[in-house]
Formats: structure tokens, C-alpha cells, sequence
């Protein structure tokens, strides 16, 4: 993949100009296949559900599970803890449940982007009552802010920097999701 030129940018994003781009395409792409080779490692038998958490990390999911060289299966889940809000209310609804029995699975669960840990926090206690045989966080991008990382955090793909990111799944008003690379917005 070649970078793209200023002109494609704003082609991509409307004529919106982005502050700077945090990580290029070809960066996260190496990532994502490091990524991978991780999650392959860490996992070498057992049944392995790669659920996604929606919608910010389709992207990133589709691209990490190429890299994940053994059988696997994929979910997805929807929670919601924002509602129309810019900040989280800390109350966690699930609005689409997996419909894959967690039960004695190793769940990699699949996210965009980690910022207070806040609706992660809730959501692994929900699914830990399923009982999983394990349970680990893979997030593309932490931000840092969690008081405490979850113990489940073991795959990460970078320390995001302080802004307001888009691409590559990351959205602002449900725009930029398909952008190749992550930007700050102006």
C-alpha cells in the first residue's frame, strides 16, 4: 500500500481536513499481523471465539483474524454505554448478545479502542457468567486513561495519543470508519 496524498485524504473524508495522521496504513497492517502471531502463540489448542466488540472493531477484527493461523470462530456483540452522549454513563447494555456458547472457549474479546476501561470493566463480569475457559482483551488503540488496566488486557496494538482518533473502524457521528489509516480530527 502506498500513502495516500493530501488530495485522497480530504477525497476520503468529504473535504474535511484531519489535524494528522496517528498510524498509517502500512504500520497498522504489520501490527495487526504481530497481533496475529501473538494470539496464535498464546492460544495453541482449546476453542477459540474471536468476539468482536461493534461497530468500531469490524475492521480491525477481519483483518487480525487472517493473521490468527489455527481454527477459530467469530462473534460479535453490540453494548452500549454512551447512548447519545460524549461520554459514557457507565451503565453497559448489551443490544446484540453473542450467539455462540461461551462456555469452556478461550474469548479473545476484540476492541477498537480503550479509553476510561469503564464499559470493558462491566462487560467482562457479564461475561465471565458464562463461563469461558479464559478471557482476554485484544484493543487496537489505549489511550491510557484507565485508572487500573483490566487484568484482561493482554493485546495491544498501540498506545493511542491524546485526541479524538478516526479511521480504521474509529468513527466521530458514524463517519470515518472506512478510512485505511487512524487520524486525529481537527
Amino acid at each position: 500500500m502506498s500513502t495516500l496524498t493530501t488530495s485522497e485524504v480530504l477525497r476520503r473524508t468529504g473535504g474535511k481536513s484531519i489535524k494528522a495522521v496517528a498510524y498509517d496504513a502500512e504500520t497498522i497492517a504489520r501490527r495487526v499481523e504481530e497481533l496475529g502471531a501473538d494470539i496464535t502463540a498464546a492460544y495453541p489448542d482449546g476453542d477459540l471465539l474471536v468476539l468482536g466488540l461493534l461497530k468500531g472493531s469490524f475492521i480491525f477484527l477481519g483483518d487480525l483474524v487472517r493473521h490468527i493461523a489455527r481454527p477459530l470462530q467469530v462473534d460479535f456483540l453490540v453494548a452500549s454505554s454512551y447512548g447519545a452522549d460524549m461520554v459514557s454513563s457507565g451503565n453497559v447494555r448489551l443490544l446484540y448478545d453473542p450467539e455462540t456458547d461461551l462456555s469452556g472457549k478461550h474469548i479473545v474479546l476484540v476492541e477498537d479502542i480503550i479509553d476510561t476501561g469503564k464499559t470493558l470493566q462491566r462487560l467482562m463480569a457479564v461475561l465471565a457468567g458464562r463461563e469461558p475457559k479464559s478471557i482476554a482483551i485484544c484493543a487496537l488503540l489505549d489511550k491510557k486513561l484507565a485508572p487500573e488496566p483490566p487484568p484482561e488486557l493482554r493485546f495491544v496494538g498501540f498506545n493511542a495519543p491524546p485526541a479524538f482518533l478516526v479511521g480504521y473502524g474509529l468513527d466521530h457521528a458514524e463517519n470515518y470508519r472506512h478510512l485505511p489509516f487512524i487520524a486525529a480530527l481537527e
